[in-house]
């Protein structure tokens, strides 16, 4: 098992598992800027259906279309999920009506049952579990200008085992958010990736 953090992106079969390619080192930017986690700074890409999933502390999965999995894929999510793994789900029409949302949560209701993802508190440890966010999940520029639905979520979905979240689902587009060269972050007036470095904290304390 290696020692340090790693992000790993989860390939899958159906959809289009490969967006917001700059994210995951922007994100792991932030980790080594703000934490002391001893941080690999190389994305992972890990298919689904592999079994070297469960060496990994940390996944995320995202796209635009379908997400249908096969039977491995299926298998290994649920058994990753229930043995204390973490998954962060993005989807990256930040639309609940998209075609990833609707197939993502049918995937989740088929592996999980009907009504597992709930919408979280804004006082959820997540939201404390680094920096301090009082009003929940921050929002994203692509709701503020309209893309996608129309609508600013003002909750984050999560399927919780053991009291602990496994599978973390966002209609936000956080993966779009964080998707841009982390040399230019020092231009924003609030650095946006803050949420994500409370993810990956909650994942790898809680």
């Amino acid at each position: 098992m290696r020692n340090e953090f790693f992000f790993t992106r989860l390939q899958y079969e159906s959809g289009d598992w490969d967006v917001d390619q700059r994210m995951p080192s922007n994100v792991l930017n932030s980790l080594v800027e703000y934490t002391t986690l001893k941080i690999d700074t190389r994305e992972n890409i890990v298919p689904l259906s592999s079994d070297e999933i469960f060496e990994c502390p940390f996944c995320y999965i995202s796209g635009h279309k379908l997400v249908q999995f096969t039977r491995k894929e299926r298998e290994n999510f649920e058994k990753y999920v229930k043995n204390g793994g973490f998954v962060f789900a993005d989807d990256c029409n930040h639309d609940i009506d998209g075609l990833f949302a609707k197939s993502f949560e049918r995937q989740m209701e088929e592996i999980f049952g009907a009504q597992s993802l709930k919408k979280i508190p804004d006082n959820h440890e997540i939201y404390s579990s680094f920096f301090q966010f009082d009003d929940g999940p921050p929002t994203t520029s692509q709701e503020l200008n309209g893309w996608g639905d129309d609508l600013v979520h003002d909750y984050l979905k999560a399927i919780e085992i053991n009291n602990k979240i496994g599978v973390l689902y966002s209609n936000k587009d956080y993966g779009c958010e964080w998707d841009y060269d982390f040399r230019n972050k020092r231009w924003n007036k609030i650095d946006n990736t803050k949420f994500a470095v409370n993810i990956v904290m909650y994942a790898m304390t809680v």
